[in-house]
């Protein structure tokens, strides 16, 4: 899937609702949210019940410290953008399976082809798992991965998904911590892109 902004690729998920699983009608999609130029994207798992109700993701409780712990890192609202691997929530807000996650695969990826982040911050395994498939988030959690995605080279930092932080105290600081460096993040994943994009002016010039 190519489109040209985040409008035409939400556009193209509500026209084609009846296509995709769980969706019954247009509006039970939940979109991304923030600015299409934003250095940071993070990803969770799937909208829960206020996801559904206001049409936003992270607005629940566990959006609620999710957004307060971005805050408290020092990153502006305009350098990040949230989404989600599905898009609608799941009955009894359940795990998504794997044909659901799938499904909305196209549009995930369209929105990372229009972002281009900078970092990508996975909230939880089903996030992570897209593109660390084979390790545990308490294995990884706030540790930098340098990886080949569809022919990029994507930053990729594992957390915990904020609801998992609010059932324990331990994970809820760990959660914490891995937030408050991720500014620091972004300025060395910033200074990386940058050597890299050198090299490659270099090498072009030399050929």
């Amino acid at each position: 899937m190519h489109f040209t902004s985040l409008i035409a690729l939400q556009a193209d998920l509500e026209a084609n609702y009846q296509t995709l699983p769980l969706v019954e009608k247009a509006i039970d999609v939940v979109h991304g949210e923030g600015n299409e130029q934003a250095s940071v994207m993070l990803i969770g798992e799937a909208p829960g019940y206020y996801e559904s109700v206001e049409r936003r993701p992270f607005v629940g409780r566990s959006g609620q410290l999710l957004r307060k712990v971005l805050a408290e890192s020092g990153l502006q609202a305009s350098q990040v953008y949230i989404s989600n691997i599905i898009k609608v929530r799941p009955p009894d807000n359940r795990d998504p399976l794997p044909h659901e996650i799938l499904a909305f695969k196209p549009y995930l990826d369209a929105e990372i082809n229009l972002i281009k982040p900078k970092l990508i911050v996975t909230l939880g395994r089903f996030s992570m798992s897209k593109f660390l498939p084979d390790v545990k988030v308490s294995q990884v959690h706030g540790r930098l991965h340098k990886i080949k995605w569809n022919e990029q080279t994507l930053f990729i930092l594992p957390m915990y998904h904020p609801a998992a932080a609010l059932r324990a105290t331990k994970i809820k600081e760990s959660f914490i911590q891995d937030f408050a460096k991720i500014k620091k993040v972004v300025d060395f994943v910033q200074t990386a892109k940058e050597s890299e994009e050198f090299k490659e002016i270099v090498k072009e010039a030399l050929l």
